[in-house]
């Protein structure tokens, strides 16, 4: 070092530049910079060692690999460089351009990195042997209208006499093969200079680019940010896309104008989530732009709704079993739309195989990678019409279209890489060339190359923004003034030659208007904004495939606004119609139903159930149901809440009226028995049977059938406890006459006897006192029951109901209810008991057997009353007790009084009363 300490693991007395064997310069603070990753990459190489699950995980990203090894090429490199450098021995360059180059002089060089060609000559692990140009095959007439595109504008800055007037541009272009090996020697090529051998004195001359535009593919553009951004060399990027580039700590020097994957993943989320996509597969190529795409895509569908059916990775090997069973999955699944995370020529070879296999029912996703490419032009047919893109913004600039269709290989003369994609565009050969094949014919240079597809210029946009931004920068560096620069001590920027630490700083900061109009600045992470054309792919008169935008994507814009699409303008994949395609893994679920998740399938896949009674669900696909509000329930459908009907047993009703009218009668009919035998009350009959206790027993009938109608009507407090108590007391002061009428009946009979004298205890005063007390129980009860837990009117909603609200009379207390009719229950068995043992007493008329007839009917009817009572729902509840309360009373009056009066009425000779104790006839 050059204050001569010495620090252990640093290398000492290091020279204040470097020269590696590619003639590359490097300042002494790059170097340490440098060698501390240098140490970093083997301290990796030692916990591999100890730990394969590491080295496990390393490999899974065939980028990190590449960036290994290129770091451990340049380590070895140095570690030459250094053995020459004490030899005194010149540097010579060992690596070349692979597939030709283009260069044109000037004050400032701007380096290109293009794919022109897609396939790569086996590699060459020597150090000796060069690629000769043209030895790469494939060529992408896209790729090479970007490079073009470049020297365009260059040209156009060139023109300018306003934009760095005083200085000139010139570029050198070289073609990457598509390979990430190709690209990072094609891009040490470019920042060291031409010459094969290079003097001592040259070895210390800055780099002769300062700045690269490229690479296109985003793990190229990685291994070479890795590699030259130590050194501080600007890389600007037109096609390089991943997220993982926004890095600004890992790639401090990557700049690019093509938006950043998260946005793309971003805007299809929004496409699938639009037009209710929720089923789809995922098809993405085995390199970073395709697993980081897809990695984005999934975080911005978490949560939304949408799910994956499959996921498919396309081989780098393209191998044609792997490939046709990617197609066959596809074919199998029931997802309609198929999203693509690739590059244009992975995705050449998977939609060749859908074609061959006449795969026409599916809706092609594609992102800015392919979907503005020609290559699908002369043989997708209807199997990828309709297609939906997301493609760069595209921008029309004046004279650059009439450029790109008039190119020919005769201007410049003797440009090799031209001549090649010529050759290999339209099948022809310049000159005399050994041909393994059939002879080709001769090359004019005047074939049309518009002829070979539409122009899309969205990358070729980004291509001419970037060398603008380049000029911008350097204008910028030539504008500042001494003292107000920068960098340190206020120095302005060097200008001849420029340095590329100092370029990039301006490069950050530069904000420009395009000659188009667009304002250009980059971000704090090197990208700008985010904007997409949405476009549709429609089959021409011609039988082309053209592209029609149909939609933009702005994340400038504030959400909701950030996404339009045209959905008139839209021909869909698989139908060929206006009509959108469905995707979804079970149809929707109806209004009245809910989804429920299918056991080990995804949320997407579910089963359609009813909702459960007192639910509704007024949208389809509802992922649960509704309750409905309190005094509300669902129609038929299950769709809407409706108020539910009011339901109580009313003297509207036709069941209300019907009992009404037997209450009337039946209390008209007591009224009527009790005049008549009140009329006759004189004759042998009435008198037999204890006229007293038959009044008594004819009023208390009267008022069980009258209680009845306390039963009718909209239920309210006074009504509900009067119900229950005025039925308790009435039926017991009924039975507690017929209980005394059965004892006097069986008391009169032995009282005949000899020497009996039985029927003094149970005289008028003696009746009336047992009634009184009989009935007192039962109004204890009733007073116990109403002080404690009264009967109040509650109403009953929902369930076996339905949508009614049925109005009724809670009991307030079982036991006390249970004790009421426990106690007629009592009193009634007694009464049958005493009744049927004094049925064959002798006697013309009996009345104990008619009392028999009248307890069997009376407790047939509140054995039965039980289990209906309790199964009857709703108003009919209330409409079993009316109905048992008029039975039993019914059941009474006629057994007990329709003979009197069929003997006082009609038979009136039989009304005497030597027939009444006469022997039987």
């Amino acid at each position: 070092m050059s204050n001569g300490e010495e620090t252990p693991g640093k290398t000492q007395n290091m020279p204040e530049r470097l020269h590696v064997s590619t003639g590359l310069g490097i300042p002494r603070r790059s170097w340490k910079k440098w060698l501390g990753r240098g140490r970093s990459g083997f301290l990796y190489l030692d916990s591999f060692a100890h730990d394969p699950d590491l080295y496990k995980r390393w490999i899974m990203d065939g980028w990190m690999v590449m960036a290994l090894d290129a770091w451990l090429w340049v380590i070895g490199l140095l570690t030459g460089l250094l053995f020459m450098h004490s030899l005194g021995l010149s540097c010579t360059l060992q690596s070349r351009s692979i597939s030709g180059s283009l260069y044109k002089e000037g004050d400032v060089i701007i380096g290109g990195l293009f794919p022109v060609h897609l396939e790569v000559p086996e590699p060459d692990h020597t150090f000796t042997q060069r690629v000769q140009a043209g030895s790469c095959r494939g060529v992408e007439l896209r790729s090479y209208r970007w490079l073009q595109a470049m020297i365009y504008t260059v040209e156009e800055i060139n023109r300018d006499h306003t934009l760095l007037p005083n200085l000139t541009l010139g570029y050198l272009a070289s073609d990457t093969c598509l390979s990430e090996g190709s690209t990072l020697s094609a891009a040490l090529t470019l920042v060291t200079g031409q010459d094969e051998t290079v003097s001592g004195e040259q070895c210390t001359e800055a780099p002769n680019v300062p700045v690269i535009i490229g690479d296109a593919r985003s793990s190229a553009s990685i291994v070479v940010a890795d590699t030259l951004g130590v050194f501080g060399i600007p890389m600007i990027s037109y096609f390089a896309s991943c997220a993982c580039l926004s890095d600004h700590k890992r790639y401090p020097t990557f700049l690019r104008t093509v938006p950043s994957d998260a946005f793309q993943a971003k805007a299809m989320a929004r496409l699938l989530l639009q037009m209710e996509w929720s089923w789809v597969g995922v098809v993405c190529g085995d390199d970073v732009y395709g697993k980081v795409g897809l990695q984005l895509l999934l975080k911005e569908l978490e949560g939304s709704g949408v799910c994956l059916d499959y996921i498919e990775i396309i081989p780098k090997s393209h191998a044609l079993t792997r490939i046709s069973r990617i197609v066959e999955r596809i074919q199998s699944s029931k997802a309609q739309v198929v999203v693509t995370f690739a590059i244009s020529p992975d995705m050449e070879v998977l939609l060749k195989e859908v074609v061959r296999q006449n795969l026409t029912d599916r809706q092609w996703i594609a992102t800015e990678a392919w979907s503005t490419s020609n290559h699908y032009s002369g043989w997708s047919g209807i199997s990828l019409s309709g297609t939906i893109g997301f493609a760069l913004q595209r921008v029309d600039i004046q004279g650059l279209e009439s450029y790109l269709t008039h190119l020919s290989p005769e201007v410049p003369p003797k440009e090799k890489i031209v001549q090649n994609v010529w050759e290999e565009v339209f099948g022809c050969t310049f000159g005399q060339k050994n041909q393994s094949g059939p002879p080709r014919p001769q090359c004019t240079g005047l074939e049309k190359i518009e002829e070979q597809g539409d122009t899309y210029f969205d990358v070729i946009y980004n291509v001419y923004k970037a060398v603008y931004a380049i000029a911008h920068a350097i204008q910028e560096m030539l504008n500042c003034q001494p003292g107000k620069g920068p960098f340190k001590n206020a120095a302005c920027p060097e200008i001849n030659p420029i340095r590329p630490e100092q370029l990039i700083k301006y490069l950050k900061a530069v904000k420009f208007t395009t000659p188009v109009g667009e304002l250009i600045q980059f971000d704090n992470n090197g990208d700008p904004s985010a904007s997409y054309d949405i476009i549709n792919w429609h089959i021409g008169s011609e039988g082309k495939m053209e592209f029609v935008k149909v939609g933009k994507f702005d994340a400038a814009n504030e959400p909701g606004q950030d996404f339009q699409l045209n959905l008139s303008k839209v021909i869909w994949g698989g139908t060929w119609s206006d009509k959108a395609p469905v995707s979804v893994c079970n149809e929707r679920c109806p209004k009245g139903t809910r989804k429920a998740v299918q056991k080990g399938k995804p949320v997407c896949c579910y089963d359609c159930i009813p909702c459960t009674t007192g639910e509704i669900s007024n949208a389809s696909d509802s992922t649960e149901c509704i309750k409905c509000p309190y005094h509300f329930w669902p129609n038929a459908d299950r769709t809407v809440c409706v108020p539910m009907s009011v339901e109580f047993l009313s003297f509207q009703d036709n069941m209300g009226i019907i009992l009404s009218l037997l209450s009337v009668a039946g209390a008209g009919l007591t009224g009527t028995v009790l005049v008549a035998l009140f009329h006759h009350r004189d004759t042998p009959l009435v008198r037999a049977n204890n006229s007293e206790l038959s009044f008594l027993l004819l009023l208390s009938l009267k008022l069980c059938f009258l209680c009845a109608l306390a039963f009718i009507g909209r239920p309210a407090h006074w009504s509900c406890m009067l119900r229950h108590t005025l039925f308790g007391i009435s039926f017991v002061v009924c039975l507690a006459c017929v209980l005394s009428k059965t004892v006097v009946v069986l008391a009169a009979f032995r009282a005949t006897l000899p020497g009996s004298n039985m029927m003094r205890y149970f005289g008028p005063v003696q009746q009336r006192t047992a009634i009184f007390i009989c009935t007192l129980v039962q109004v204890g009860i009733c007073v116990l029951w109403l002080v404690l837990a009264p009967p109040l009117p509650t109403e009953i909603a929902g369930g076996e109901l339905g949508a009614r609200v049925v109005l009724l009379c809670a009991v307030g207390s079982f036991i006390g209810f249970s004790l009421v009719l426990g106690y007629i229950g009592l009193l009634a068995a007694v009464c049958f008991l005493l009744a049927f043992l004094a049925r064959k007493l002798p006697d013309n008329f009996n009345e104990a057997k008619f009392i028999t007839f009248s307890m069997l009917i009376f407790c047939a009817v509140w054995i039965v009353f039980v289990p209906a009572y309790v199964s009857s729902p709703g108003k009919y509840t209330v409409a079993v007790e009316v109905f048992a309360i008029l039975a039993s009373s019914y059941g009474l009056l006629l057994c007990i009084f329709a003979p009197k009066c069929y003997i006082i009425l009609l038979r009136p000779e039989r009304n005497t009363r030597k027939n009444m104790i006469g022997p039987k006839k």
